[in-house]
C-alpha cells in the first residue's frame, strides 16, 4: 500500500511540475542538439511558449511532439532564449548549486591535484550555463553572464561560502556578454574584505593577482598546465615572451633553466607586476622587461636594410596574444594579424629554435590556426617540425558536444631549417 501511495504521489508531483512551469516548445529538428548536451536554445529554434514566462524564470523544454527535454532559464531579451540546466526536473535552490559546484570541484581535484588556484566552475563545461567561479587561494571571483544566474546570485554565494569558507568573494561582472542579457556591469566585494593584490602560487611559483582591477578575473588560469610544458622546451637558451602579461610563460621558463628571458607587453601595469613577480621568485637577474606594442617591436626587430642579413637571436619564442577576434565577421582580419606576428617571430628564431604559439579565439579552429602558421613559415623560408600540441588546462573542461567550450589551442614547432 505504501509503495502504491508513494508512486501516486510522485506522479502527482510530476504533473504539478509540468503544469506549473511554462513550457518552451522547440522546432522540429532542434531537439537532437539539446539531447546531445548543448544547453543553448536560440530564439529561432523556438516554436512557441505555452504561457507567459518572466525573464530569468525556470521553464521546461519539450520538442514539437511534447516530449520532455529538460529545464532551463528563460530570457526573452537574450539571443539565447533558454539555457538548459538539467535533463530532469530540478529545483534551483542552494542545494542544487552546492551539488553542481561540488561535482565541478571534484573534477579539478582529480585532474589538477595540488593546485590551489584554478577555475572552479566554467559555465557550460560544468552544466551551469552563465556562471564562472575562479579560485585564487582563499579568494573567489564570481561572474554571472546570464540573467537567470544573476538573479540567483544569493543562492550561489551561499553555496560557495558553505563549500569553501573563503576569505572574500568578489564580483567581476564587466563582460560584454551581460549586455546581451540586459544586465548592467557590476563589480565589487560581495563577502569579506580585500586589500591590494592577492598572492597566489601556480606550479610552485609566486604571482600577485589584482582581482579587483586586473584583466578578466585577474589571471589566465587556462594556461596553468601549459606554462610548465612550454618551460621544458626553453632550457639553456634565450627566450622571448611576447604578450607576457604577468610573466606566466617567462617566469616558468626562467625557473626551468633558460639563460635569459625578455618579456614584452603593452600594459605598463602588467610589466610592473611581472617585474615584481620575478623578484618574488628570485629570478630578476635572468629576466628583462619592456613595455611596448608587440607588433611594432617585432616589426622593428626584423627590419633590415638592402643587402643586410637578419641575425636570429632567440632559442625560444612564446606567442600568447589576446583574442584577435570576438566574432566570425572579423576572422579574416584576425588571420592576417596572426600571420604577421608568426612571420616576424620565425625570422627571429635560431635554427633548431622553438616557437610556442597560442590562439584563444573560439572562432579560429586549430586547423585554420596551423594553416596560418605554415603560411608564415613559407614566407619566412622556414621548415617546421611540430613537437607539441596544447589545449586549455583541465579546470576549463571541454565538452565535445558543446563546441563553445573549446577555445584555446596551441602548438610548439622546432625550426628544422
Amino acid at each position: 500500500m505504501a509503495i502504491i501511495w508513494f508512486a501516486a504521489a510522485i506522479k502527482l508531483f510530476t504533473k504539478i511540475m509540468e503544469t506549473s512551469l511554462p513550457t518552451v516548445l522547440v522546432r522540429p529538428g532542434e531537439a537532437d542538439r539539446i539531447l546531445a548536451g548543448h544547453p543553448w536554445l536560440y530564439h529561432g529554434s523556438m516554436l512557441r511558449l505555452t504561457q507567459p514566462a518572466e525573464d530569468g524564470a525556470l521553464v521546461q523544454v519539450k520538442d514539437h511532439r511534447q516530449r520532455f527535454l529538460g529545464v532551463g532559464l528563460y530570457n526573452s531579451k537574450s539571443k539565447i532564449n533558454v539555457r538548459v540546466l538539467a535533463p530532469e526536473r530540478v529545483t534551483l535552490d542552494q542545494a542544487f548549486f552546492e551539488e553542481r559546484i561540488r561535482a565541478a570541484l571534484a573534477f579539478r581535484q582529480k585532474h589538477l591535484p595540488g593546485a590551489s588556484s584554478f577555475r572552479v566552475v566554467n559555465a557550460e563545461s560544468d552544466f551551469l550555463s552563465g556562471l564562472v567561479v575562479d579560485k585564487y587561494e582563499d579568494v573567489l571571483v564570481v561572474q554571472t553572464a546570464a540573467l537567470g544566474m544573476d538573479q540567483r546570485k544569493p543562492l550561489i554565494i551561499a553555496a560557495l561560502q558553505k563549500i569553501f569558507s573563503p576569505r572574500c568573494i568578489v564580483e567581476r561582472n564587466d563582460t560584454a556578454f551581460r549586455k546581451f542579457e540586459g544586465l548592467p556591469d557590476a563589480n565589487g566585494i560581495l563577502v569579506g574584505n580585500l586589500e591590494g593584490p592577492v598572492p597566489i602560487k601556480l606550479n610552485g611559483l609566486k604571482f600577485e593577482v589584482d582581482i579587483l582591477g586586473g584583466h578578466k578575473t585577474g589571471l589566465y588560469l587556462d594556461q596553468q598546465v601549459n606554462y610548465q610544458r612550454v618551460a621544458e622546451l626553453a632550457k639553456g637558451g634565450q627566450v622571448l615572451d611576447c604578450f607576457s602579461f604577468l610573466g606566466g610563460f617567462g617566469l616558468h621558463a626562467a625557473r626551468a633553466g633558460a639563460t635569459h628571458v625578455h618579456m614584452l607587453d603593452q600594459s605598463a601595469d602588467a610589466i610592473a607586476a611581472s617585474t615584481r613577480n620575478a623578484a618574488a621568485n628570485g629570478l630578476t637577474e635572468k629576466c628583462s622587461f619592456e613595455t611596448v606594442n608587440v607588433f611594432d617591436w617585432l616589426k622593428a626587430q626584423t627590419a633590415t636594410r638592402p643587402n643586410e642579413k637578419l641575425i636570429p637571436r632567440f632559442d625560444t619564442i612564446v606567442l600568447d596574444p589576446p583574442s584577435f577576434t570576438r566574432s566570425r565577421s572579423t576572422v579574416p582580419d584576425a588571420l592576417r594579424g596572426y600571420k604577421e606576428i608568426h612571420l616576424r617571430a620565425l625570422k627571429l628564431l635560431k635554427p633548431g629554435g622553438t616557437l610556442a604559439t597560442f590562439c584563444c579565439s573560439h572562432h579560429v579552429d586549430a586547423v585554420t590556426f596551423q594553416e596560418v602558421i605554415l603560411a608564415a613559415a613559407y614566407d619566412a623560408h622556414r621548415i617546421l617540425r611540430r613537437v607539441a600540441t596544447y589545449s586549455q588546462s583541465p579546470d576549463h573542461p571541454i565538452i565535445p558536444s558543446i563546441p563553445e567550450t573549446e577555445y584555446l589551442k596551441g602548438f610548439a614547432y622546432e625550426i628544422v631549417r
